[in-house]
């Protein structure tokens, strides 16, 4: 079970890194968006896990994750001087839902290409069931990424200042 969690924190760590290099944030951020990355994906493997974790779905165990990742990325903005989405979005990003998204529109092809019933009743249940799942993941990813900076707003906003106001 550890070594699965060290390898999910290592590779989001290093889809983190990646996506911050697109938006060349400064070099201290780096590290903080692969910590926090690593932190965030983890957590949401192990709260996901029915054996060793939680066993939650995905949904609620995203939002946690990704609060876990925003008050990270609050918490670390005034170290590395730069706003918090600075290292909010790149550590995130690891956390799309793609395979959801492939499985939709997979679905949806087949629904609409189906020739009868039976096939067209499987292949509607698929795309939404795929379709909400992949839906409420990307909702729950934008709430629980940008609920701490509105709570910790004073931290958030002052971040690039030298001093708390």
């Amino acid at each position: 079970m550890w070594t699965q969690i060290f390898e999910d924190a290592f590779f989001s760590a290093i889809a983190a890194i990646g996506f911050a290099a697109i938006s060349t944030p400064p070099r201290n951020c780096f590290a903080v968006c692969a910590l926090i990355a690593a932190t965030g994906h983890s957590l949401r493997f192990w709260l996901m896990d029915a054996q060793f974790g939680a066993g939650m779905h995905i949904v609620p165990a995203t939002f946690a994750a990704s609060f876990v990742i925003g008050c990270l990325s609050v918490f670390f903005s005034p170290m590395t001087k730069a706003p918090a989405e600075t290292c909010l979005f790149p550590s995130l990003l690891p956390m799309i839902p793609g395979i959801y998204a492939y499985k939709t529109f997979g679905a949806m092809v087949k629904f609409v290409l189906s020739s009868n019933s039976m096939q067209s009743d499987y292949y509607f249940s698929q795309l939404s069931s795929n379709g909400f799942t992949c839906m409420f993941i990307l909702i729950c990813m934008a709430l629980g990424s940008t609920l701490p900076v509105f709570l910790f707003g004073r931290i958030a906003f002052s971040a690039t200042r030298r001093k708390f106001l």
